[in-house]
């Protein structure tokens, strides 16, 4: 719909309209990174450690070198250019996998892994972000900081900015164990938010991890932060209409005639990146068999974060904006049509689909004290389970 309102059909809503409006984008996105902060459970991340910090490493960087390499060398595209738009390469779309998952009641070695590595990857992508739009303007001002200095602000950015949202965090726990009232908890959790995005504006720091770090403190610090989440879930569906008719209403169609050649191969690169680097990552810490053979797979949808990123471009780069954000849209649009499907056929090769149902089924076997017919159940089935 916002394609049709853009400029590239009706121009009902011009470039200078969407950029007037961009206070819903930013919004929207820290909504966005809130519920990736919901996914980062520390209990879950310590039963995986190693394992799960490997692999997320191993497709960012994949994703990373593969896209920069094809756009620089390849395509003979500047320096700025090639490094933001492969920064941006690296976040997956965590709704889409998250709802396939619950869709088909997935449970075993490949859907425990994919859930916390699809929210730390979205970290790591945000900050390599970070990294990348400082060095994409240094290359085009031609100033050339220390690296001691560069290294120095980048830290106060990442670090300050996960200082803050646990701060911010800490205080919405404390608020939130003293309210009953469910419009309570709601108005209480977009204040969070709000503050969130109004003191990292105000600090230099990032409003995309602050917001992370406070989903991420209230999940798990507090008892029953489902209530919370559930309540902001509630609210945001039209600050996402709006978010996405305005990316599509900022898209100019008219360019893809000059980059529809790198649009596509981008969309490659990015695929293979994840896959290549996601396999590497497994065989290195030795993960399960569905693991390694199907995470990547299960890595490709793209979607809010990178919309939300390529607003921030349009913000500190707008000399590039309009073709990386044409070339985000168009393998959005892919990625977001064929990754849940892929996503879905990961899952039923890895034998997960209705694992959870397989899994509450052997735990009422066992409470029963039905021992005979739980240690029937054969070691594979369980081993899923």
């Amino acid at each position: 719909m916002g394609l049709l309102l853009g400029p590239s059909f009706f121009n009902l809503v011009s470039s200078s309209d969407a950029q007037s409006l961009e206070i819903i984008s930013e919004l929207a996105l820290a909504f966005i990174a809130f519920s990736i902060g919901s996914e980062f459970v520390i209990k879950d991340m310590k039963e995986y450690g190693k394992k799960i910090l490997v692999i997320t490493l191993a497709e960012v960087i994949g994703a990373i070198v593969i896209v920069f390499s094809v756009m620089y060398f390849i395509f003979n595209r500047d320096f700025a250019f090639s490094i933001v738009i492969a920064s941006m390469s690296a976040a997956t779309a965590p709704a889409a996998t998250l709802l396939v998952i619950r869709q088909y009641r997935a449970n075993g070695p490949l859907t425990r892994t994919i859930l916390p590595v699809v929210a730390l990857d979205d970290i790591f992508g945000i900050m390599v972000f970070g990294i990348s739009i400082t060095l994409a303007k240094m290359s085009v001002s031609g100033i050339r900081p220390s690296f001691l200095n560069l290294m120095k602000d980048l830290s106060i950015e990442i670090f300050g900015s996960l200082i803050v949202g646990f701060l911010i965090g800490l205080v919405l726990t404390i608020v939130l164990k003293k309210i009953r009232v469910h419009d309570d908890l709601q108005v209480a959790s977009l204040i969070a938010i709000g503050v969130g995005v109004g003191l990292s504006n105000l600090l230099g720091l990032s409003p995309l991890l602050t917001n992370i770090m406070i989903g991420a403190t209230l999940v798990n610090l507090l008892h029953r932060p489902d209530k919370a989440f559930n309540s902001i879930n509630n609210f945001v569906p039209a600050f996402y209409v709006l978010f996405f008719t305005l990316a599509g209403a900022s898209l100019d169609l008219s360019i893809l005639k000059s980059i529809g050649g790198i649009g596509i191969a981008y969309v490659f690169a990015r695929g293979l990146g994840k896959y290549f680097g996601s396999l590497i990552g497994s065989l290195s810490v030795k993960a399960e068999k569905s693991v390694t053979k199907y995470m990547g797979l299960a890595l490709l949808p793209q979607g809010g974060v990178s919309i939300g990123l390529s607003v921030l471009v349009r913000q500190q780069l707008p000399e590039y904006a309009t073709a990386i954000t044409t070339i985000i849209m168009f393998s959005i649009l892919i990625y977001e049509t064929t990754g849940p499907i892929f996503s879905k056929y990961a899952i039923k090769k890895a034998g997960e689909i209705n694992g959870l149902d397989k899994y509450r089924n052997i735990e009422d076997l066992e409470e029963e004290n039905d021992v005979d017919i739980a240690n029937n159940i054969s070691a594979e089935e369980r081993s899923v389970c």
